[in-house]
């Protein structure tokens, strides 16, 4: 697979829940950076951070608007949604990946606005706005 082949699949197997098969597309000592949030190292480190999540959410949605690729980069802009119950969150990411030699994802790097996440948590949980 291409670089963007490997981001693509990766997505893919996210949003259709499974996390397991998605992080065999992952170098053991990937980099997982959610910006606002802080980062995470290894599959592991992944898992806990999206394993919850897939826990509590009814559905998951990565609408990727456009996407570049130069060579082992992959960038992205996208709308990741998820779904708990009726109420859905939409937040606005900008993510960079990059593809180690061996095909496997050293890096994914996820730019977004950490209040306009907080608001939607809330309003998901029915405690706010």
């Amino acid at each position: 697979m291409t670089p963007e082949e490997t981001v693509d699949e990766f997505i893919r197997r996210i949003v259709s829940g499974e996390l397991h098969s998605a992080l065999e597309l992952v170098a053991e000592n990937v980099e997982y950076d959610n910006v606002p949030m802080g980062k995470v190292f290894g599959a592991n480190g992944i898992k806990g951070i999206l394993g919850p999540l897939e826990e509590q959410l009814d559905e998951v949605d990565w609408v990727v608007h456009r996407q570049v690729a130069s060579g082992n980069v992959v960038m992205n802009e996208r709308t990741d949604r998820f779904r708990a119950g009726a109420a859905w969150m939409e937040l606005p990411v900008a993510g960079v990946f990059e593809v180690d030699g061996d095909g496997r994802i050293s890096l994914w790097r996820d730019y977004f606005d950490m209040p306009t996440m907080t608001v939607q948590l809330q309003r998901m949980s029915g405690s706010g706005g």
